[in-house]
């Protein structure tokens, strides 16, 4: 099957696109999420992304290759450890058509295949269904709770800890 989408990295030509797509999505992300909402924290993104410990991807919408939405692979621990976590969120006016499903499918599967790793989890706060519905579509497994895990929209919040192994992701058939 072809895949509907494309994965781009992201870069500076992209940053007006990018920081009109936070500013329209804001209720989408509402607490859930604190993407970059300046030039400035743009470039500081842009920066992380470019590091060993950070994968980025912007998911593009196959029809107009407008911005969809955003994949990064973060905390990457390379040695024993070969893990990553997952954060992401989608753009209105797409959010909801499947496309960060499909874009999540590629990143995971880039993240073992190609990447190496052995896990990933998704921290996810716990009234964010769609997010939750999203991952277990995928196979990620529920592994907990992480009390005041992070920092958003300045309070401490409590995550769900979802993951999923390298062999569990090729034996869903992935």
């Amino acid at each position: 099957m072809a895949n509907r989408l494309v994965l781009e990295r992201p870069t500076p030509k992209r940053q007006r696109e990018f920081l009109g797509a936070v500013e329209r999505s804001r209720a989408l992300h509402a607490t859930y999420v604190a993407p970059p909402r300046t030039p400035e924290e743009y470039r500081a993104y842009l920066l992380r992304q470019r590091g060993e410990g950070q994968e980025s991807f912007f998911v593009l919408a196959p029809e107009d290759r407008g911005l969809a939405g955003v994949i990064n692979i973060n905390e990457i621990v390379r040695h024993s450890f070969q893990s990553g976590s997952l954060g992401y969120y989608a753009f209105e006016p797409y959010a909801g058509r499947g496309l960060m499903r499909e874009g999540l499918r590629i990143v995971v599967g880039l993240a073992f295949k190609q990447l190496g790793l052995h896990r990933l989890e998704a921290n996810i706060q716990p009234g964010n269904e769609r997010s939750i519905a999203l991952v277990a579509s995928l196979g990620f497994r529920l592994e907990g709770l992480s009390p005041r895990f992070l920092k958003i929209a300045g309070r401490w919040r409590d995550h769900l800890r979802w993951a999923i192994l390298a062999d569990e992701w090729r034996s869903g058939g992935h």
